[in-house]
């Protein structure tokens, strides 16, 4: 039988890299379902291409428009409650999760569930809820494989010892379009400025916390979770080439590596074929064109996100919900032209700095902490 998958986030950029990956792979992995929001012509082509047996459509009025084109193969399932309904049916063996931001957690919580693996690159999943995701895919053997490369990369390194010999884990950070310029011209700069990425194509929102530096924040959560270590243990190095993904030292002074290609159907398809190894699509990494590696420490005073993600991963409970809600919404609100590129962050942490956290959450008590943070942050718009 051939590994059979659902890509949640199938029209984003890791959606159309996993099709890609899962075409490479060959018949030993077919695609059954698939997930979109609004991209309904792309999500259309998908389903004729591929020939998935459902479809789900998170948007009320996409899912009307495609009903009608769609073959009688592919069943439709429309509104939020179809991407949970495609993620824990059990046509699937493995679920990619890319639906960006918080859409993503209710479907991964019922892939996780239903006892399925799953390919994270969702990692808003664990800032906003690792204390439920995962002690649930250990009662129902799930595995959480990440998607995301530097968590990737460090999942890859950590073969090479035990948890308990981990000395620290360093998450390379490209820097970003914004990563040499002075702090009063980041505060200025705009969003064609901001999603100006120099090593990695991917879609707004990323590409605007990138910038920010905001997704090294998130990943900082995100590892605390994923291999059980404290913040003090994760350190964040600049890395302009994207070429070393992230390392592992451990106790014995040992270094390990992950390098290949800024490409992120490397990440994809080790999740996909984990544990095993096969011939991949990716693009290579030509030595012979490398001619330095740069490292250098982030400045915190210029990317005060970072210091966020540290102080979210000390606190827990609901701060990580509070902390991605407010950033969603003002990163929405930077890419209307509503706000400067400075206030990102400004309000995010104004919001951050109101929450009284709960340190023992339930899902609705995260759900209720995302939508308080979000209706903060448009309250703070109008001041």
């Amino acid at each position: 039988m051939p590994k059979r998958i659902t890509i949640l986030g199938s029209t984003g950029s890791i959606g159309q890299s996993t099709v890609q990956v899962v075409g490479a792979l060959g018949p030993d992995y077919r695609v059954v379902g698939l997930a979109g929001n609004r991209r309904w012509g792309e999500l259309l082509a998908q389903c004729r291409a591929l020939h998935p047996s459902a479809v789900a459509v998170a948007d009320q009025a996409s899912a009307a428009a495609i009903r009608p084109k769609l073959n009688g193969q592919t069943e439709l399932l429309a509104g939020p409650e179809g991407l949970v309904e495609i993620a824990r049916r059990p046509e699937s063996d493995f679920v990619v999760s890319a639906i960006v931001g918080a859409a993503g957690l209710k479907p991964t919580l019922a892939a996780v569930e239903a006892g399925k693996d799953v390919g994270l690159a969702n990692k808003e999943a664990l800032v906003i809820a690792g204390s439920l995701l995962l002690p649930l895919a250990r009662r129902t053997n799930a595995r959480v494989l990440p998607i995301d490369s530097e968590h990737s990369a460090v999942f890859q390194a950590m073969a090479s010892g035990r948890t308990g010999e981990v000395h620290k884990i360093y998450l390379t950070a490209s820097g970003g379009p914004l990563r040499t310029w002075p702090a009063e011209r980041i505060a200025r700069a705009t969003p064609a400025d901001a999603l100006r990425h120099p090593t990695w194509d991917m879609g707004p929102k990323i590409t605007i916390d990138s910038a920010t530096m905001m997704n090294k924040a998130l990943e900082i959560i995100e590892a605390c979770w994923l291999f059980d270590l404290s913040p003090d243990a994760i350190e964040v190095l600049i890395h302009p080439e994207s070429v070393i993904h992230s390392m592992v030292e451990f106790c014995d002074g040992s270094v390990i590596a992950q390098l290949g290609a800024p490409d992120m159907k490397t990440p994809i398809q080790y999740a996909l074929t984990y544990p095993h190894r096969a011939a991949g699509c990716a693009k290579r990494l030509d030595f012979k064109a490398l001619r330095q590696l740069h490292f250098e420490m982030p400045d915190m005073e210029r990317f005060p996100a970072l210091r966020l993600g540290y102080e979210v991963a000390r606190k827990g409970g609901t701060a990580g919900a509070v902390l991605n809600a407010a950033n969603e919404q003002a990163v929405t609100a930077f890419l209307e032209e509503r706000i400067s590129f400075g206030r990102i962050v400004e309000l995010t942490e104004r919001v951050l700095a109101d929450h009284v956290v709960d340190p023992h959450p339930t899902l609705d008590t995260l759900l209720a902490a995302d939508a308080w943070a979000r209706q903060e942050v448009n309250r703070c718009l109008k001041d």
